[in-house]
């Protein structure tokens, strides 16, 4: 199975130019604790509802703040034609609950959560994964 069949590929975005209080609101809006950042189309990272907390609310930076300031930069990601049981060992190996999924093209195409995962492709999958992600190291996103 592909990630394209399980992924959620309407995601809202935000541009590094948002500010804290707009991905807020986007993020109440989508029901969503993640939304890529692009710039020219490219993704450039990934902002969360715990970044919001552990690097805005907890440093007490202004809600105008850009994005850019507070997002998780290196973003891992899979593709769209790639195979669900190697994105979930991916998410595993890298202790992460999300990727961002691209196209060919390298633009972005969703995002795969455990989730999906857990929805399309099985909770065995799912417990496998959350298992090597909760594993010693903390996740990123």
């Amino acid at each position: 199975m592909n990630v394209s069949e399980v992924m959620t590929a309407q995601v809202a975005t935000a541009t590094p130019r948002t500010t804290v209080a707009e991905i807020a609101r986007t993020m109440a809006e989508v029901e969503s604790g993640a939304v890529p950042v692009t710039d020219d189309g490219k993704v450039v990272g990934l902002i969360t509802d715990r970044d919001i907390v552990l690097r805005v609310v907890a440093e007490g930076m202004g809600l105008d703040t850009p994005v850019a300031e507070v997002m998780t930069e290196g973003v891992e990601t899979c593709l769209e034609d790639d195979n669900v049981a190697d994105a979930t060992a991916k998410m595993g190996a890298k202790q992460i609950r999300r990727l961002v999924v691209l196209n060919a093209d390298g633009k972005l195409a969703g995002i795969l959560s455990l989730g999906d995962v857990a929805v399309d492709y099985g909770a065995k999958a799912v417990g496998k994964t959350l298992g090597e992600i909760s594993e010693n190291t903390p996740a990123a996103h």
